[in-house]
């Protein structure tokens, strides 16, 4: 591929999913979305995002959904699939989790961002890109096309920055994948690049058993990951650069639907928008 043509394309990828993830991240961080699945019976609130993310896949087994998420330790997503479907349908937890997340995006919004004309143009932007690339490989962001695009334009901005966050999701693992970095690897990764200390404190991995930890920490440092003190090598930090830089380069054709103009337009209808969303860290 042309460098001078990858450069500026990969930026757009990059900056669109700076835009977009606060957007998305409403599911996770704001109420709404839990007290949604919670309404409908789930128990905790990983009940809810397991029942309400993988119910696009269908009622597939718990060994499709942990091959689909990929970050999450072994037995994560059986403690969760199916027995959260089984007397929750799918839909309803899927229909709930589209309501929460409006709802949180039009309460952090405001009622006259979230019904101004910028935001429906960016919701069709983003419905038009979100709905325009090719699906082979992309099993999350496959399943997500098989579903209506909301007609509301907030609810439709969630559901296609979504579709869009999955696609680049799938990309990412397969960036992981061709560089033989695991789930739980890939969160040490991104622990040492925010420059956690120790990376096994990290959030996302420390309920994990301390042996599996330090299996995992073993075999990066015997690959040249990580020093004798679980700080990145250079090796590492290549590694790492080269997996978002392959993600981003990955992400590109949604953006492919929209005209040069159009990217510029989306750009900055959704920057206002974003930036509210960062100041209330999407809650």
């Amino acid at each position: 591929m042309n460098e001078t043509r990858l450069q500026p394309t990969t930026h757009i990828a990059r900056r669109m999913f700076e835009l977009l993830e606060p957007i998305c991240l409403v599911t996770f961080f704001a109420d709404e979305c839990n007290e949604e699945l919670a309404a409908l019976g789930h128990r905790t609130y990983w009940d809810g995002y397991f029942a309400s993310r993988a119910a696009p896949l269908g009622r597939v087994p718990a060994q499709v959904v942990h091959a689909a998420f990929y970050n999450f330790a072994d037995g994560e997503a059986a403690r969760h699939i199916p027995s959260a479907w089984e007397t929750i349908p799918p839909e309803a937890s899927l229909a709930a989790r589209q309501r929460g997340s409006a709802a949180s995006l039009r309460r952090i919004l405001g009622a006259e961002l979230a019904g101004s004309p910028g935001l429906r143009r960016a919701a069709d932007l983003t419905t038009k890109a979100a709905t325009s690339a090719p699906t082979e490989g992309r099993m999350m962001y496959a399943g997500m096309r098989t579903l209506e695009v909301p007609s509301d334009p907030v609810a439709r901005l969630w559901h296609s920055a979504t579709m869009l966050r999955e696609h680049r999701g799938d990309g990412h693992i397969a960036a992981l994948l061709g560089a033989r970095i695991g789930g739980t690897e890939a969160h040490v990764l991104s622990a040492l690049e925010m420059g956690i200390h120790p990376p096994e404190s990290f959030g996302r991995i420390h309920h994990l058993p301390e042996e599996r930890l330090a299996a995992v920490m073993d075999g990066m440092r015997e690959r040249g990951l990580a020093d004798s003190d679980s700080h990145f090598t250079d090796a590492g930090r290549a590694t790492k650069h080269r997996i978002e830089a392959l993600t981003d380069e990955l992400a590109v054709p949604p953006y492919d639907a929209l005209s040069p103009a159009e990217r510029d337009e989306l750009i900055a209808e959704l920057e206002p928008i974003t930036a509210i969303l960062l100041a209330a860290g999407s809650r």
